[in-house]
Parts: structure tokens; C-alpha cells; sequence
């Protein structure tokens, strides 16, 4: 006998409730949109995608061509990641994070994603609360949600250089907070913290007894006087409630090879570990390989695109606060600028009036063929995110649409 229509039990349900419940990433959304206009044949300039302009570095590129070519890489590898590049992994962690740890601690996965996920799903129970500093980058909610965790906000804004606190963190803390997730550089809004509010912060953690989750994959991206500082190396006693989360994607322009890392004391690695074995096991060996060549080969074309990217920051900070209305601080790290742009939301403009954020981002690429992601995406509806991780040519050209776009009355 059939079943009734209306019928809504759970057996029926064709998508699960966790499942479903995942948002689309917004950044890629916002990025996969662009693209399809531009294959249309529409002009569009990105600003919403965090991704280098610049190719892989050639040596990197070489050593992935060699490994290919190679039949001993043509078969499974140890899920944790190939020994070699485990132990690049550990010395590049003593020589730029001045963080000693040993190789049973590192899991190599797909991309800083992985990890991520690997992370929550490695330490949070069924209704542990994760401390979320906001505005966040989009996929860490989604991944506490599958976890089976509970998303706390930490609301900051641009007046307090989008940073928290111990005080703050303080009023956000119950007998469920589990960990909080810490980022610095941030995405989405360059904000880097200093050597004494990260100890501040360690400190506090530790005697909370709360796991960081720090993740740290744009550290290498920071401007002028600015310094980063790795919370575990300066909190050493963090190590049992630490787990430090990086990949090669933005510092080596290495974002499609998908290659992260999760370091964490060995028990949590371990589970870790036994996770992946039964969702992708091991990395591809040739980008675990093109990896072992970007950790081992210096940092020279490192530098040349952060010297790049700085150019570029000052360029987009200085123009979009040129468009009255847009509020931008200055970011200190990452490649992003996370404009104010409420001034702007409730006004009549070019015929239109947006009332969110989400609302003049979707203006913006209709009539400027401008992609930027809303605030909404990073949980603080009133601000726009865009990426300087593109050419000076492409910053002006979309800039100056924009401007051109909301200075219309």
C-alpha cells in the first residue's frame, strides 16, 4: 500500500537533517557565479574567491610533473601522509611557528577543509559549544554542525580591529564550551592579533581548560610592521588542548592541489586519522609530493607575491574608501578587505534601494559586473569581503565600476 502524501517521518526523508541543514559555501558561490557570466561573455571582475592570481611556483609544478611519471606513486600511501612530507611539516613548524612537535602529531589532508573537519569531528560531542569569533569565515559553522556541535558567535566589529578578547570570551563561556576557534591572520577581514593579546588569550584558554583550534594557513601573509605569532608557541602548556590547523594553499598559490594539515597531541591525531582512512584515506601522492617541494624549497617566490599582495591591499583600501558610504579599515594580514557598508543600505541608488548587504552585493554584480561576497556569509550582515588576491589592472578596473555604481543618486 502506498504511503500517505503527507507523511513526514524521518524514514521518508530523502536528504538527512545534517545534511540538509549545510549552507552552501557562499565564497564559492559568489566565485562559481562570476564565472559563469564571464563564460557568458559578461566582463566580470572577482573580487569574491580567496585564491592567488599567480601560478604554482615552476619547481613546485616540476616536482608534481616527475612524481606522475613515477609508478611508485601511482598506488595507496599511509593515510597520515607521506613520512617525508610528515617531517617537513614538523620542521617548517619549529622554523616558522616556533613550534616543536613530532610526526605522529601531523595528519596531512585535503586541504585546510579536511582538517578542519577532521578537527571538530576528532573532539566535539553531540551539543558542545565551539566559541566563534565573527565575522568567520564561512565553513567553520558548517563544520561544528556536523560535528554535532553548537556554533557560539563572539560578535567584533572594524572598532575593535575585528579581534576579541579574554573579558569578552569570558561572557560567552558555559559548562558546555568545548573550544573556541581562533584565526589570525583572519579571513575574511585581515585581522591580525599581536604577540601579547594571542598569550592573553592562550592563557585564558588554558586555564578554562578549553581546546584552540587555531588555524594559521595565512601566516605567512602579513604587512609591514605587522608580526605573526603562533598561539601554541606562545602558550607551550596549550600543547595537550591545542590543535594547530595550516596547508600550502595560500602561501604557495597552491589552492587546487588541496594539500592541509592538521597538528594535534597523538590521540586526537590518531582518531583523526582513523577518520580519513574511511572518508578519502590518503592525499594524491603527486600533490603530496608538489607539497614536500613548496616546504622544502624556501620561501623567495613566497615573498615576491606578499610583496605583491601588499601593493595591492593599499591600492583596494585606498579606493574603496574613495566611495562615500564604504568604511575600510586597513587589514594587516590574509588578502582581504572587509569594508562597512551600511551607510549604504537603505538609499535610493541608481533607481534601486538595497536593504541588506546581500541585496547591494547582488546590485553590484548586476549592474558593475562586480562579484563581492555580502557580510551575511560571515555572519555580519552591513559588510562586503573583497579578496586583493588579483591583478592591480583588475583591482582599479573593478573598483572604479563600483564607484561609479554607488555614487549614482
Amino acid at each position: 500500500m502506498a504511503m500517505s502524501s503527507d507523511n513526514t517521518s524521518a524514514v521518508n526523508r530523502r536528504i538527512s537533517a545534517r545534511i540538509g541543514a549545510i549552507a552552501e559555501s557562499a565564497t564559492l558561490a559568489v566565485d562559481a557565479k562570476a564565472k559563469a557570466l564571464m563564460a557568458a561573455g559578461r566582463p566580470v571582475i572577482g573580487f569574491g574567491a580567496g585564491e592567488p592570481d599567480f601560478a604554482t611556483p615552476e619547481h613546485i609544478v616540476e616536482a608534481a610533473v616527475a612524481a606522475a611519471r613515477d609508478p611508485k606513486w601511482h598506488k595507496y600511501s599511509p593515510t597520515p601522509g607521506l613520512p617525508a612530507l610528515r617531517q617537513a611539516i614538523v620542521d617548517v613548524t619549529a622554523r616558522d611557528n616556533g613550534v616543536t612537535i613530532a610526526a605522529e602529531q601531523v595528519l596531512v589532508t585535503n586541504g585546510g577543509k579536511q582538517a578542519l573537519f577532521n578537527a571538530f569531528a576528532s573532539i566535539i560531542d553531540d551539543g558542545d559549544e565551539v566559541l566563534l569569533p565573527s565575522p568567520y569565515w564561512t565553513t567553520y559553522p558548517e563544520s561544528i554542525a556536523l560535528a554535532g556541535g553548537v556554533s557560539v558567535v563572539v560578535p567584533t566589529d572594524e572598532t575593535v580591529g575585528y579581534r576579541t578578547n579574554p573579558a569578552q570570551l569570558d561572557e560567552f563561556v558555559t559548562d558546555r564550551t568545548k573550544a573556541l576557534v581562533f584565526v589570525s591572520p583572519s579571513n575574511p577581514t585581515g585581522a591580525v592579533y599581536s604577540p601579547a593579546e594571542i598569550e592573553a588569550i592562550g592563557q585564558w584558554a588554558k586555564q578554562r581548560g578549553i581546546w584552540v583550534i587555531s588555524d594559521e594557513i595565512y601566516q605567512h601573509l602579513v604587512y609591514g610592521d605587522t608580526e605573526f605569532a603562533s598561539i601554541l608557541s606562545l602558550v607551550p602548556d596549550l600543547a595537550d588542548t591545542c590543535i594547530l590547523v595550516n596547508g600550502v594553499a595560500k602561501t604557495y598559490a597552491m589552492t587546487g592541489w588541496r594539500v592541509g594539515w592538521m597538528i594535534a597531541p597523538a590521540d586526537v591525531t590518531k582518531a583523526a586519522t582513523n577518520l580519513q582512512s574511511h572518508s578519502t584515506s590518503n592525499v594524491s601522492n603527486v600533490s603530496q609530493v608538489a607539497a614536500l617541494a613548496a616546504l622544502t624549497g624556501g620561501l623567495d617566490d613566497v615573498l615576491r607575491m606578499r610583496g605583491a599582495f601588499d601593493v595591492r591591499r593599499q591600492l583596494m583600501v585606498g579606493m574603496l574608501n574613495d566611495i562615500p558610504g564604504v568604511v575600510c579599515p586597513t587589514p594587516e594580514g590574509a588578502f582581504y578587505a572587509y569594508p562597512k557598508v551600511t551607510d549604504l543600505l537603505g538609499i535610493e541608488i541608481d533607481g534601486v534601494v538595497s536593504n541588506s548587504s546581500a541585496q547591494l552585493a547582488a546590485f553590484i554584480l548586476e549592474r558593475a559586473e562586480v562579484a563581492v561576497v555580502p557580510g551575511e556569509a560571515f555572519g555580519t550582515p552591513g559588510y562586503m569581503r573583497l579578496s586583493y588576491a588579483l591583478g592591480d589592472d583588475d583591482i582599479r578596473t573593478g573598483l572604479t565600476r563600483m564607484k561609479d555604481l554607488l555614487t549614482k543618486r
